[in-house]
This record gives C-alpha cells, structure tokens and sequence, in this order.
C-alpha cells in the first residue's frame, strides 16, 4: 500500500531551492548553504563570515503563508517577554516568509531565521535535564495563557481527530511500519478509551489552548544561564499536558521514561501548577502521543527519525497500550 510521504523532493532540488530562497536576502545574510536536518521540513545551515542562520524550507501540504506569519507572531511575543526563540529575517523585499515556485506549478514557502546558540541536550544526559524542560514549559503555557491572540492568527489544531483520526494531520497511524495487522484491535481499543476521557476532559481555557506541540529534548538549546527554544514549527492549539506528552517522543518504551515524566512533573510544578484533572490524563496524553507518532513514522518513513527506531517501536506501542488499557500507571518504560 502507498502512503504518501511528507516529502517528495530529492535533496539535489531541495538544495536547489535553498539557494533560491537565500539569493532573496541582503548579502550579509548569504553563505555556504548545507542541509542541516529533514524531518517535518528540511532545515538548511547558511553559514556567513561572521555568523550563521537556519532556513527552513516547508514541506508540502501543510501549512499556508498565514499558518507560518501566525507562527512567527508568537514568536515576536516570546522574545518579547524575554524567552530565547528563533526570530525571522525579513528578505531583500521585506517579506518574512518566501513563496517559492516550483517547475510543476506548485509552490514552497521559506523562512530565514536567526541561529540560536546552545548545546541540545540528549536522553542521555541526567533525568532532572526534563526539570528544565518542564520550567520552561510551564514559562510558554502562562505566556500563552495570558497573550491576547491578534486577528487573523491561524494555526493547526491538534485534537484527538486530528492526531489519532483516519485522516489526521500526520496520517493513518495503520500504515506504520512493522505494526502487525493482528495489533490494530488493541491500538482501535485505546483510542477508543482515550477519544472518550479527553471528550469527558473537555477543552476550557484552563487546560486547552496555544502550546508548541513538540517541545522535546532536541529542540531545548541550553545556554549557560538561558534556555532557549526551537523548532515552532507544529504549535496549535490543544491541551496544555500535551506539551509533557511530547517530551518524551518516540522514547516512551524506554526504562527511564518514568524518571523522565517525573522530573518534568517537579520542573513544571516550580512555576505553574498542573489540576489533579490534567493530572489524572497524563497517561491519555502520553497515550494519544505515542500513537500519534505512529502515523507520523508511516507518513515520513524515509527519515532518519523513523529509520533508526528499528523493527520492534511498533510491538512496543502496542505493549505500552495493553498497559494503558490495565492499569492507571503512565504507560511507559520497558517490559
């Protein structure tokens, strides 16, 4: 069966492109154009004499020009309530968000933004590295609770349809590799259970709203006495908990996921306060995530990301749902 990937550019066009997109800006902003990372996008290091910037070229199908400009105001916001994020460079004609033209007719878009400095701490590193994840967590929740929402402001919503539906933003989550056909009934199970609490849940402003949506390890940048982040690129609106359930992506099935959640949980509790309600759907939310990543390694199959999760990530997703369905323990760790 075909699943239609998120990317169906090769890289010599890809960088093709790239340099396309960076013509478009003043000299001092023009260097050695190198691929950096594909994942949801392709994020291309230019690097200058004097410093160096990250482009970010969309993939298609996603989002529109309003999504990103809605995307970029946040981020006006946070740097103006003085947390480190990425800030777009305007073009030689004054535009923040390039529109490329494709040979077929299609188009991309294209932002330049400045390089933010750090080292990207990895889940190697000590447990309580989640107590910073979970402080500045908290940071952009209250920012995102107390901003007011220009007009026009646009950005994808992740909802239990959205992420675990048929049709949902990143996919079918049946089309994961290696996911036995036999497996389906107990994932079908947990979404079921899960579709219902978060129904029951319901979205109040208190526990539902802007947040970043994939706020994991790799895209914190630790800075001596500054924490900077990363990579916006999917926030939307959703619940708030959601935000401790992508910490962990991807690595949900491993033994310290546990002490991970945990030290997240402290660090966040430092500066805000999480509900005994949101409290209580922690394990929906690791849940949904978990399973949502499921249709977005069947819809990006050819990344590194989804390439180096091996054969048994799918077997495990089911393990962590059996778990899920039995007990009221976050559903993480090793068997």
């Amino acid at each position: 069966m075909y699943v239609e990937q998120n990317e169906c550019l090769d890289a010599a066009t890809l960088q093709a492109l790239a340099e396309k997109a960076v013509a478009q800006y003043p000299k001092k902003y023009q260097g050695k154009i190198n691929l950096l990372c594909q994942s949801e996008n392709a994020t291309f290091v230019v690097r200058t004499a004097e410093t160096k910037y990250a482009l970010r070229l969309h993939r298609p199908n996603y989002h529109n020009k309003q999504n990103i400009e809605s995307e970029l105001n946040w981020l006006d916001a946070l740097t103006q309530s003085g947390i480190a994020v990425p800030q777009a460079i305007l073009s030689e004609q004054g535009e923040r968000v390039l529109t490329l033209d494709l040979d077929d007719g299609n188009i991309r878009y294209a932002v330049l933004f400045n390089w933010v400095d750090g080292d990207m701490p990895t889940t190697d590193v000590d447990p309580t590295a989640f107590q910073q994840l979970g402080q500045i967590t908290a940071k952009l929740h209250h920012h995102s609770k107390t901003w007011q929402i220009p007009e026009q402001f646009d950005r994808i919503i992740w909802n239990h349809e959205t992420m675990l539906g048929t049709d949902g933003h990143w996919g079918d989550w049946r089309h994961a590799p290696h996911l036995k056909s036999k497996d389906h009934a107990i994932v079908e199970e947990a979404i079921q259970s899960i579709g219902q609490k978060l129904a029951d849940f319901g979205k109040t402003s208190d526990r539902y709203g802007l947040i970043h949506a994939d706020l994991r390890l790799t895209n914190l940048l630790l800075q001596q006495d500054r924490i900077g982040v990363i990579d916006f690129d999917d926030c939307g609106m959703s619940w708030f908990m959601h935000d401790l359930a992508a910490a962990i992506s991807f690595n949900e099935h491993l033994a310290p996921a546990q002490q991970w959640v945990e030290n997240w949980i402290e660090g966040y509790e430092r500066v805000a306060h999480i509900s005994n309600e949101e409290y209580a759907l922690i394990p929906t939310f690791i849940m949904q995530r978990r399973i949502q990543m499921m249709a977005w390694i069947g819809s990006h199959a050819q990344t590194e990301m989804a390439l180096s999760l091996g054969t048994d990530w799918a077997d495990h997703t089911v393990r962590l749902c059996k778990k899920y369905l039995n007990t009221r323990d976050f559903p993480v760790g090793a068997a």
